[in-house]
């Protein structure tokens, strides 16, 4: 008598896309036939309306395409398959692509013709994707969106980093240690500076760079994020707003010891960065452990500006604009203030 084994499969799927790949890979390898052996990720940016740019993949007769809401396209063709989504920023559009495919010719050129689409408009400035992650429900959700990296700071913007930024980052990138801890009240440039970091590892990698980013305290009461930081591919991880999270262990921090691990512990980061920003304003807020010698590269007091130091920042935002240099000359005639941080020395030049 012959045993038969059988076998069920409970299968998991986020959507009607996802289903039909995994059941065409599961029919596959039960009939010992290789389907899609080949993957690539396009990423890309734009400066062309999201919409018309689906529409214009859409429409490409190389495959039969689906759209399951405006910026979500299923893509079918011979020997290859392929997801993509995108999202708007204010002058510009990201977008994501993955593409499976019976073998290495047949990807390429899903994905030339679909960079073809962007034509003249795509970006070609280096950039980087922000991987966020968030608490929704009960579960932590994660989103994509492609940044494009900005151009150099001004060093007047920084009075406290000597030699300027531009060396300061290329320290920083170059150096064994792997946190850096960005202190000072709102609006005093932290979030510029960290983005000037993340686009100078996308010029070092060529473009492109990928970073874990996180606000949500809670989104960090699991291992789950570390775990994928350090098993992954992200380049650095940033969290801001970290206030809770700095503080001494002593006064109950209970979600440091996880960083600590990841920066100099028995796992390693492997070279890759962590960043913090906060507003506290003290060094002796933060966790002692965090920013010894040998696990921090620096913490950087990001302070506001006083007026000599602000109406060179202006002077020079004002790029020879003969009627914003008038502006920045009567506001800074008899400063009104003792300090300006620098989002309100920008918000006076505009």
């Amino acid at each position: 008598m012959e045993e038969q084994l059988k076998l069920g499969l409970n299968l998991r799927t986020h959507d009607v896309p996802e289903m039909v790949f995994k059941a065409r890979v599961a029919s596959a390898l039960q009939e010992g036939k290789n389907r899609y052996p080949i993957h690539r990720r396009v990423r890309f940016g734009a400066r062309v309306e999201l919409e018309a740019l689906m529409d214009a993949i859409a429409l490409d007769p190389s495959w039969r395409a689906e759209r399951i809401h405006a910026s979500y396209i299923v893509m079918d063709g011979d020997g290859m398959f392929a997801t993509g989504w995108g999202s708007r920023k204010a002058d510009y559009c990201s977008c994501t692509f993955h593409i499976h495919a019976r073998d290495i010719a047949t990807a390429e050129a899903a994905r030339d013709r679909i960079l073809s689409k962007a034509a003249a408009t795509r970006i070609t400035e280096p950039m980087f994707t922000i991987n966020w992650h968030f608490i929704a429900g009960n579960e932590v959700e994660s989103a994509e969106i492609e940044e494009i990296a900005d151009g150099a700071l001004m060093d007047e913007a920084y009075p406290e980093i000597k030699g300027g930024v531009s060396a300061f980052i290329e320290s920083y990138l170059d150096a064994k240690e792997t946190v850096l801890v960005l202190q000072g009240p709102p609006g005093t440039g932290k979030t510029r500076l960290i983005r000037a970091i993340l686009g100078e590892i996308s010029r070092r990698n060529d473009g492109e760079a990928q970073v874990m980013y996180t606000g949500d305290l809670k989104a960090l009461e699991t291992d789950a994020l570390f775990v994928k930081f350090i098993t992954g591919w992200d380049d650095a991880f940033v969290v801001e707003d970290a206030d809770h999270l700095l503080k001494p262990r002593s006064d109950g921090n209970q979600h440091l010891h996880r960083f600590l691990t990841i920066a100099d512990g028995v796992v390693r980061s492997q070279g890759r960065k962590i960043i913090f920003s906060t507003n506290l304003p003290n060094v002796g807020d933060l966790d002692e452990a965090l920013i010894r010698p040998g696990r921090c590269f620096g913490r950087l007091n990001v302070r506001t500006l006083s007026p000599d130091e602000a109406s060179k920042v202006a002077v020079k935002a004002a790029a020879g604009d003969p009627v914003k240099l008038e502006k920045v000359a009567k506001a800074f005639a008899e400063p009104s203030q003792r300090s300006y941080s620098l989002a309100k020395v920008f918000e006076m030049v505009k």
